[in-house]
Formats: C-alpha cells, structure tokens, sequence
C-alpha cells in the first residue's frame, strides 16, 4: 500500500512540477539569459578595463623613453594627453608633464599644469596639495607673497604630510615680501623641529643664522 501512495504523491508533485514550468517556464529561462549576460557584461569590461590599463601603461613607458632620449617636448605632449585621459596614470603623466614644462623653462605653463592637478577631484588629496607645493614654488619668483601665503596655509596645519615644506615655502615667501621678523620666525621654527627633514632642518637654520639680528 506504502509503494502506491509513494506513486500517488510522485504522480502529484510531477504534475504540480509541470504545471509550475508552463506557467513560469519562460521567465525562469528569461532570468537565467539575463544573468548570463550580466555575467558576461561585467566580464567584458573588466577586460576592457584591463585593456585600456596595458595600452596606458604602453604610452607612458613610451613617454618616459622619450624624456629620457632628451625629446622633452615629444615626452610633454606624450604625458600630457595621458593626464586629460583619467585613469590610473593620469596622476603620474600630470606631474611629469609639469616637470618638463618647467625644464624647459616655461614656468607658467607648469603652473597651469600644477594648478589643473591642484584643483582636480580626479586625484588623491595628497597629490593636490603636493601639485598646490610645486606651484607655489615655481611662482615664488613672480607671484604676489600674500597670495601665496594664503595658498600654502591649509598645508601647514599639523598633521598635513607636506607641513614641513609648506612653512618653508611661507618663510619664503614672507621674506619676499618683506617680513624678515615673520620669516625668521619660521625659520627658526623649522630648525628646532625634530619632525622636519634633516635638509630642511639644515637650510632653515642657515636662514635663520641669515637673518639674526
């Protein structure tokens, strides 16, 4: 008797199972061809992805060659197409493509190119306030010293990683505009600092020497 109903309820539950795929067979078979190609789209653009990695980083080496060959112009417009591109040379290409903006004597241009870096969200913020350092630096020469000044405080404060050299810059920028007492006081900050890299430590105590009374 137990075989039978064993045969009845697999007869039932066969039924209930066709029953179910004619009335939902299609949208089990439409979702599973959806995640097929969900699955494949990602897959596909990892590897696109991946992709534009390799040929990155193929122009870039292409790009160091050429800087390296002394053709700074070439490597410049190399580098320079890389950092409008994004991606994860971009920060890179930017930088190298200010330095030998600079190398070459164009100082403005190397600004703009500092600058752009300083004021992208495309970049980690240690690199803008780096970018926001070597623009600074390069307009020392040229730039208005309050300006300057009001550029470089935020990079000061404690626990900035470019603090050091951020005051360095602000004493200099200060003698430049004619506030010796403030630069010396800076300077002498920087000379006491044990926080402060030797060679900076160094430098501030012979402009601190410089500048004593």
């Amino acid at each position: 008797m137990s075989e039978i109903f064993r045969e009845i309820e697999e007869e039932l539950r066969r039924d209930n199972l066709l029953k179910l795929w004619s009335r939902y067979g299609r949208y089990i078979i439409a979702g599973v061809v959806l995640l097929l190609l969900i699955g494949g789209g990602i897959v596909a653009w990892r590897e696109h992805q991946a992709s534009d990695r390799r040929a990155q980083s193929a122009r870039y080496s292409t790009a160091l060659s050429l800087a390296r060959e002394g053709k700074d112009e070439d490597a410049a417009r190399a580098f320079g197409g890389l950092s409008r591109e994004g991606g994860g040379y971009a920060g890179l290409a930017a930088f190298e493509e200010a330095q030998l903006q600079a190398k070459a004597g164009d100082a403005k241009a190397a600004i703009a190119t500092y600058d752009r870096i300083a004021a992208s969200d495309g970049f980690d913020k240690e690199l803008r306030d780096l970018a926001v350092l070597l623009s600074v630096m390069h307009s020392l020469k040229d730039g208005d010293p309050k300006a300057l000044i009001q550029r470089l405080e935020p990079l000061t404060v404690t626990g900035s990683p470019w603090r050091s050299t951020a005051l360095e810059l602000t004493a200099a920028a200060r003698l430049k505009s004619g506030d010796k007492s403030g630069a010396l006081e800076l300077y002498q900050k920087l000379a006491d600092d044990l926080a402060a890299p030797q060679g900076l430590r160094a430098r501030a105590a012979e402009m601190a020497a410089a500048l004593a009374p």
